[in-house]
């Protein structure tokens, strides 16, 4: 039998609610011990405990009281930035090994984009999962940098207003700020830009990314089977993320870039939609169930490297 560690979700808005329902769907290693909060009335905690998951309304302090908390090994945070570093500080006061699966763009910990670095990470307290935007295209910059030198990466993540929540109104600049870092820290540009897109629209229309980068010249078929292996690779814990056409290449010459300055050679433009699961949410909300999936995902491969260790010692 597959031995399971307990986890506790602070934030009990759709982010924590979907991933709740996700975890007990589809955790292998990880299940469901505590869902967290701070409004009372809230429908996550409402249904948390329908299912038999203890609850709390009383934050991150409330889950260090209840009964679980010493059976717990994962925390995953979706809260704000500005909460997750409150929160992170206080868990650990109480338990210092615990591990925190960071849902908002603190990044207190290192960037994780599961398909590009997550095996780096495994051993970490603590990992950012970036950004929606992040996790939706990051993977894509890191596919042309695998082929050719990327001097330059930009993406436009537009998603549903109607999907964009307190907590993502709230952390706009962090988005925007921790999405271009790891464009370069995971994505390995020498400098990114970020742009979010709060579509309006009615009927809310699913995620869409564009990506742009501005590489070395290589060979674009090479550039194109990169781009496609990698989104397969999304798509084994999002299977809603896909490429809406082909790669498409520009070849460029002296193009002076802010920042970077003149650049010649290959501009690869791919685009992307992500639908969601409908676990919780609205399948339009793809943004926000790309970001449930990796932290899972994530979360899943951690546990399953302390399965093997332990079955080593034992």
């Amino acid at each position: 039998m597959t031995h399971k560690y307990k986890a506790a979700i602070i934030g009990s808005g759709n982010i924590g609610t979907d991933l709740m329902i996700k975890i007990m769907r589809h955790g292998q290693h990880i299940e469901m011990a505590a869902m967290v909060g701070i409004d009372p009335t809230s429908d996550g905690l409402a249904r948390a405990a329908r299912l038999g998951v203890a609850t709390t309304h009383e934050g991150a302090e409330g889950l260090t009281r209840l009964p679980v908390f010493e059976d717990i090994d994962f925390v995953f945070d979706a809260t704000s930035a500005g909460a997750h570093v409150k929160n992170d500080a206080l868990l650990r006061q109480h338990k210092r090994g615990i591990r925190m699966i960071d849902l908002t763009p603190a990044a207190i910990g290192p960037y994780c984009i599961p398909v590009v670095n997550g095996s780096q990470h495994l051993d970490a307290v603590n990992v950012n999962m970036v950004t929606c935007g992040g996790q939706a295209t990051i993977p894509m910059v890191a596919a042309v940098s695998r082929v050719a030198k990327v001097h330059y990466g930009e993406i436009v993540a537009s998603i549903a207003s109607k999907s964009a929540g307190p907590g993502t109104r709230a952390n706009i600049d962090e988005f925007t700020e921790t999405t271009s870092k790891a464009i370069e820290v995971v994505g390995g540009a020498t400098k990114g830009k970020a742009i979010i897109i709060m579509n309006p629209a009615e009927p809310p229309l699913i995620m869409r990314d564009t990506v742009y980068t501005l590489s070395d010249l290589a060979d674009e078929a090479a550039i194109a089977d990169s781009v496609a292996r990698m989104a397969a690779d999304v798509q084994s814990y999002v299977p809603g993320y896909r490429l809406k056409q082909s790669v498409q290449f520009d070849r460029v010459q002296d193009l002076n870039v802010p920042g970077v300055g003149h650049i010649s050679g290959l501009k690869t433009t791919v685009l992307l939609e992500v639908e969601g699961a409908a676990h919780y949410l609205p399948a339009y909300a793809g943004n926000l169930d790309i970001m449930t999936s990796a932290g899972l995902r994530t979360a899943e491969q951690m546990a399953a490297r302390m399965a093997a260790a332990q079955t080593v010692t034992a």
